[in-house]
């Protein structure tokens, strides 16, 4: 596999591009001028997104866009253009809406943690995309909107990301409304960690990731799926299942060894077991 990242290291072709350095995969949405998430704009991210799940020299995703917008959402000319088809474009839909659940699964689901770094707009299925990212790091002229009802649609896919990130009220607000919020908002909101100047996000962004990767692996693996498997749950067997979890964290080699190091005051060697 490292053979592989290797080759992938500049890739510079097609909707997505793909960076590896430093454990860090930087995937940039490449396909503008809206970034829409069409049927072949998912199927490249899905690659990508399943590459650095079975790359162990991948530690930290980053997620960004070489655009004005971060990305406008499903790609609604391409949808229309399949009301054509004998059935109205009822199979069409049905994949576009399977392939886009499947991606924002994949990447909550990905042993690894995802880092949104958006410099522009996000509507509808692209602030889906960006709620379904573990971390978010915005500049300070981004906004975002889940827009669909503004022509007869109801978010209702991005709006399970998003329902999931932030209060049910801002959520619906924002799902009812259709209304764009500025940086700030989005920050107060819950949909981003932090708003920063755009000169500064590729910095910042490289910060979180960078510190991050120097991580444990096996306990950033172990603790982000626990994380949203507990949130699914009710409150004792929420506690049951982190119980378990941080007892088999606590016998991993990595736990030994990080607890070593720093009652020896020393740096770990992360082995990832």
């Amino acid at each position: 596999m490292a053979e592989v990242l290797a080759l992938r290291k500049d890739a510079a072709s097609g909707p997505v591009h793909a960076h590896a350095e430093g454990g860090v995969l930087r995937i940039t949405l490449a396909n503008p001028p809206a970034n829409a998430l069409s049927l072949t704009m998912m199927a490249a991210l899905q690659d990508e997104i399943d590459r650095a799940r079975d790359d162990k020299s991948v530690r930290v995703v980053v997620i960004d866009s070489a655009a004005k917008l971060f990305s406008a959402g499903h790609d609604l000319k391409e949808m229309n253009a399949h009301r054509k088809d004998a059935d109205g474009g009822r199979a069409f839909f049905e994949k576009t809406f399977a392939v886009c659940s499947r991606l924002m699964q994949s990447i909550v689901a990905l042993p690894k943690p995802v880092i949104a770094a958006i410099d522009g707009i996000a509507t509808a299925a692209g602030c889906q995309l960006v709620a379904s990212c573990d971390l978010a790091i915005c500049t300070d002229r981004s906004t975002f909107g889940v827009n669909g009802i503004d022509v007869g649609l109801f978010c209702t896919t991005p709006s399970v990301a998003l329902s999931r990130k932030v209060k049910a009220r801002h959520a619906m607000e924002m799902l009812l409304t259709g209304e764009m919020i500025d940086a700030a908002t989005a920050r107060e909101f819950g949909l981003v960690n932090r708003v920063v100047p755009a000169e500064y996000l590729n910095q910042v962004v490289d910060k979180y990731a960078q510190t991050i990767a120097a991580k444990s692996p096996l306990a950033v693996r172990m603790g982000k799926e626990a994380f949203y498997r507990q949130a699914e749950m009710g409150l004792a067997d929420a506690y049951e299942h982190a119980s378990h979890v941080m007892v088999e964290n606590m016998m991993a080699r990595d736990a030994v060894e990080g607890i070593d190091a720093f009652i020896g005051k020393r740096k770990p060697e992360w082995t990832g077991e």
